[in-house]
């Protein structure tokens, strides 16, 4: 099941083929049919999650049912028609970093001799301490189709295509074995990032690197039971060229260890959003300094630059870069 939020309303629908089903509007229909009344599906996303189990498989159903039947004009949707938004349920993000090997390994400068470490050697370098990362903390995720605003204050602009998981249950001291039961399901997030540099390096910032207007994009869609978060791919286009192309299962801290290391004494709850980490072929990773320090602008992002992350089963992100 592929949720999506949709419309002026930012009302939770499903995708099936050509159309958006709305969860809450078929569920009454089906209801009906069936001389049923009084249960119903909430419209917004961040309630439909809160319910969990009870709630997925309810549209389970509901999809079950609108399949190869006509239903009313509000009730299923056609996808040209209408807007997709950014499946955000408006909680909290956490981003992981220095997730994948190959990425760190080009962001990181040549040994004094001049030779580079290993992928493998990166990997045990970074599993020595917890795993690190920062929060996004946006008022507005920007949607597939949308716009990002080159900030004026970076020559550096930065791509990064992720996998993210959108957390289903509320979770604190994490220590089970297995995290999926907490995961509601998997999106894709953009992570724009600034690299000119924030000034003298502190434990603790305000991660203005991270977090300006468009920084944050997610969708189309929420993959709901159909894809192992340790089995994802995801690739990220700029303007039709390939830059990225790799699978979650290549990832330093897998997200049981994630979510172990986030949830001490600390709860994390139904919506809040877990971003993986990005792969190599970022702009930064893929373009060394100079000794002076400096660096090429060419694999930065311009204006009227297109940026597409994918994965098969959650769809196509496409963001404009104005």
């Amino acid at each position: 099941m592929r949720i999506v939020v949709y419309g002026p309303e930012r009302r939770v629908g499903a995708l099936e083929g050509q159309r958006v089903i709305d969860l809450a509007r078929t569920y009454e229909v089906a209801e009906a049919a069936r001389g049923r009344s009084g249960r119903t599906l909430p419209a917004g996303l961040l309630a439909f999650i809160e319910g969990g189990d009870s709630h997925v498989e309810a549209a389970g159903e509901t999809l079950q049912y609108a399949r190869d039947r006509d239903l009313p004009e509000q009730a299923a949707v056609p996808v040209a028609s209408t807007t997709l938004h950014a499946p955000w349920p408006g909680r909290r993000i956490a981003c992981v970093g220095g997730n994948y090997a190959d990425h760190m390994l080009g962001m990181m400068p040549p040994r004094a001799d001049g030779t580079r470490m290993t992928e493998e050697e990166v990997r045990e370098q970074e599993r020595k301490s917890p795993s690190w990362g920062f929060w996004k903390v946006p008022a507005e995720a920007v949607g597939p189709e949308g716009e990002i605003p080159y900030p004026s204050r970076t020559r550096y602009l930065d791509f990064e295509g992720e996998a993210a998981i959108v957390i289903g249950r509320r979770v604190k001291n994490f220590g089970a074995a297995d995290y999926r039961p907490y995961v509601f399901g998997v999106t894709l997030l953009h992570d724009g990032s600034i690299r000119d540099g924030g000034g003298p390096v502190r434990g603790l910032s305000y991660n203005l690197a991270k977090n300006f207007d468009g920084s944050t994009a997610l969708g189309p869609s929420i993959a709901v039971g159909e894809l192992d978060p340790e089995d994802v791919d995801v690739t990220t286009d700029v303007n039709g060229e390939r830059r990225q192309a790799y699978n979650t299962r290549d990832m330093i801290f897998k997200w049981g260890e994630v979510l172990a290391y986030l949830s001490q004494d600390f709860t994390l709850v139904p919506g809040d959003i877990l971003s993986g980490g990005t792969a190599k072929g970022t702009a930064a990773d893929m373009t060394p300094r100079a000794p002076d320090g400096s660096r090429s602008t060419d694999l930065f992002l311009k204006k009227g630059d297109e940026v597409v992350v994918s994965s098969a089963h959650i769809g196509a992100l496409r963001l404009h870069i104005t």
